[in-house]
């Protein structure tokens, strides 16, 4: 029985216990609950006094009220703003009414290559476009423009432009899609791209390489014909900006101005077309260092062959060959960065000009030296038809006979100076002379009469050269610098 007691006592004990665990739990319980409402209850006493001094929690926020406009609201997707689920995209705004305006601009941020080989140039720009769509029109009280990347203008419509006679072109993508539209409340879009293009450029070479190109760049509309859009320059010739920075190697730009044109394609119809040309100046001086200089000089180099003894063939040959295949040198490397026209161009001129010169340079000391042989060869034969000369010593020793000569008492040095320009020829002369004088040998010589007419110096060619080929080519640089530059 004790036991049993025993039990019972100790189970009374752990019941009450327990009953107090609970009814602390429970208190601590209760009291997190009334701090936790007397806390909010101090918030809405502070909200409520904001809402006094400023109209109410709303207005008190500080988001609505630095911009209560509904567009900067990140609660509305601007595509739910736009109402571009509610309209079709796909036709052009105002279909079925007037043409649609369409605005443009061009920022021309480089001008990067011009090449004469390809007949292209490669042009980097900004081009911006400006239209109406109400269909994008929606609410603001302040008139703020929305702002988007190249994400929403795959949803909406924008112009379909393309350059005309591109070879080859490109929306800029790093980092992303260089691509801006913005929207204002109104519906009127501003679209701008930056792009980079390669078009053609019909040159004409002719004047090369002192020649003004002029270049143009084509944008057209390449499905609406001028029933449905309408281009044109924004804001006239003032819609083409460049900037000041541009420059090119090899040519200076003058002028950039705006043009507008109908295009007409047989099988589509009328076409609005936007042009943009430039024009371009190339600078003289670098050729005149790599072409004209050079093909000059040696043209100068020919003339030294004049001054050079007739008899000295390894000193003149080598150096008219060599200032020949100089020539033919400069020409290739000209026109290897050239393209192939059928038309000559005024370096190939001048060049060629040049290499005519130094040719006959060459053609010149080879007739001096041919007829220097035809005349060793005659003299030779008329020696071979003479009597024997043997008691003729030294012919400034001999005087000659009156009776048969007719020269009367002379010096040798006289009679022996005519037409002759060595000692060796003047001895001849002197035996000529005497033989076609004299009566009873007049008849073994007659063949040779003439020899004393056809008689040609030699050194007169080359004297004859030394003005007459500097002077022709002087003449020639009048002219050619005066119709050219």
């Amino acid at each position: 029985m004790q036991v049993d007691a025993a039990l019972v006592l100790f189970c009374v004990w752990l019941a009450g216990a327990a009953g107090k665990m609970v009814q602390s739990r429970g208190y601590k319980l209760e009291t997190y609950k009334q701090s936790r409402s007397r806390r909010d209850t101090r918030m809405d006493g502070a909200g409520g006094g904001g809402g006094g001094a400023g109209g109410g929690h709303k207005s008190g926020s500080p988001i609505y009220k630095r911009s209560p406009d509904m567009t900067k609201s990140p609660m509305t997707k601007s595509e739910q703003l736009l109402r571009i689920d509610d309209h079709d995209f796909t036709m052009r705004p105002a279909f079925g009414g007037p043409p649609i305006p369409v605005g443009v601009d061009v920022q021309v941020e480089s001008l990067d290559t011009i090449s004469e080989v390809d007949m292209d140039f490669t042009m980097t720009l900004y081009l911006r476009h400006y239209w109406k769509d109400e269909r994008l029109s929606f609410p603001s009280t302040n008139n703020q423009s929305m702002t988007f990347d190249s994400r929403l203008v795959k949803k909406i419509w924008v112009p379909d432009m393309f350059f005309v006679h591109s070879k080859r072109s490109f929306i800029h993508d790093t980092t992303t899609d260089n691509v801006m539209l913005r929207v204002y409340p109104d519906g009127n879009v501003l679209y701008s791209l930056r792009v980079t293009v390669t078009a053609m450029c019909n040159m004409d070479l002719s004047r090369f390489p002192l020649d003004t190109q002029t270049c143009s760049l084509e944008i057209e509309s390449y499905a609406y014909t001028d029933d449905d859009l309408m281009l044109y320059w924004k804001k006239g010739n003032e819609s083409l900006n460049t900037d000041d920075r541009i420059s090119l190697s090899q040519f200076l730009i003058q002028k950039f101005h705006t043009t507008t044109k109908l295009a007409f394609y047989s099988s589509t119809g009328w076409y609005n077309r936007l042009y943009i040309h430039f024009t371009l100046r190339r600078h003289i001086f670098f050729f005149l260092l790599q072409t004209y200089f050079p093909a000059t000089l040696m043209v100068m180099l020919s003339w030294v062959s004049f001054w050079i003894d007739r008899r000295a063939v390894p000193a003149r040959v080598p150096l008219g060959i060599t200032t020949v295949l100089t020539m033919s040198t400069i020409i290739t490397g000209v026109n290897a960065s050239m393209p192939r026209v059928s038309y000559i161009k005024a370096v190939d001129i001048y060049l060629w000009v040049s290499f005519v010169f130094v040719f006959l340079s060459v053609i010149e000391y080879a007739a001096v030296n041919y007829l220097s042989t035809v005349q060793e060869r005659k003299e030779r034969k008329l020696r071979e038809r003479l009597p024997c000369t043997c008691g003729i010593g030294n012919p400034d020793d001999m005087m000659i006979d009156p009776q048969i000569t007719g020269y009367g008492s002379m010096d040798v040095n006289t009679t022996g100076n005519y037409g002759m320009p060595e000692n060796g020829g003047r001895q001849e002369r002197i035996l000529a002379q005497v033989a076609l004088n004299d009566p009873q040998i007049a008849g073994q010589v007659k063949p040779s009469r003439g020899y004393v007419n056809i008689w040609i110096d030699t050194h007169a060619i080359d004297k004859y050269s030394r003005v007459v080929f500097p002077g022709a080519y002087i003449l020639f640089n009048i002219i050619y610098w005066s119709i050219y530059s």
